[in-house]
């Protein structure tokens, strides 16, 4: 049994939104291949994803220099606990899934300050005399991302700075395992659009069963 953590970051649901119904069409294959597996959902326009800001710097540094928690503002009370459940929560998790769409060649800034609580030494990393060492190994991840142009392959692919950077974090916590699902052309070719999205809804499916 594996505990799959489903992670989304778009302000619209299915119905609007390619990545959002490629990423359903995942789930709803995943649930139905791997029924005793936990499914924990993050949509992170709904959840609270603090920035790494004074509040967060001034509680850390408390901290390490011996204060307790309860010396700690209640800001910076607040915002310090929420990074360690969010980071917390992705360590327990086996598997992970990003569901994204491309903005200005990335994906979604809330994207990049979730991805700023989860990188914590001791927990998703650590440092050595030889570098930093990737704490989570054995799991593996995906990124469901849909783009209007074509960025896979060709001359757009070195502007893609989204999947390539989820992967590098992948990688720098130890998972060896990173795939994308690529929603891409629609803008490009917008009378291949549904084609293009209900083609990509069968390749979820299909992952799913081995996911």
């Amino acid at each position: 049994m594996s505990t799959l953590l489903y992670i989304t970051a778009h302000p619209h649901d299915d119905r609007a939104s390619y990545s959002m119904a490629v990423g359903k069409a995942f789930l709803d294959a995943y649930r139905e291949n791997h029924p005793g597996d936990p499914i924990v959902t993050l949509d992170l326009y709904k959840a609270y994803i603090p920035h790494i800001d004074t509040d967060v710097f001034s509680g850390w540094g408390k901290l390490r220099s011996g204060s307790s928690f309860d010396q700690l503002s209640e800001e910076e009370k607040k915002k310090v606990t929420r990074f360690g459940e969010l980071t917390d929560q992705f360590v327990a998790g086996d598997k992970y899934v990003f569901v994204t769409p491309m903005w200005n060649f990335s994906f979604p800034p809330v994207m990049k300050a979730y991805i700023d609580t989860i990188c914590t030494a001791g927990k998703t990393f650590k440092y050595t005399e030889n570098g930093p060492v990737g704490l989570l190994t054995g799991k593996k991840a995906l990124h469901v991302y849909a783009c209007g142009g074509i960025y896979s392959e060709g001359p757009a692919a070195g502007s893609d700075f989204g999947s390539p950077y989820l992967k590098t974090i992948m990688s720098f916590f130890g998972i060896p395992s990173f795939e994308t699902l690529y929603v891409e052309g629609m803008a490009q070719f917008p009378e291949r659009a549904e084609q293009i999205k209900q083609d990509a809804i069968k390749n979820a499916q299909e992952k799913a069963r081995t996911f």
